[in-house]
């Protein structure tokens, strides 16, 4: 039984340390803004253009 309660204390005490780690990370760290940029291809502004799908690579265009 002794072994069991230092277990447990031990599982305790880690995680203590883990919330107080992520308390300190939101109090603490603070995200920077940015200004953001995303790059479209020219492809995807033309209209009529085929689109070929990002979930299936190797299905045909158009569908």
């Amino acid at each position: 039984m002794p072994t069991l309660f230092r277990l447990l204390f031990v599982l305790a005490i880690l995680a203590g340390l883990a919330f107080g780690a992520m308390v300190a990370l939101t109090i603490f760290v603070d995200p920077g803004v940015r200004e953001t940029t995303v790059r479209i291809p020219a492809r995807d502004l033309v209209q009529g253009a085929p689109r070929q799908s990002l979930a299936d690579p190797a299905a045909p265009a158009g569908q």
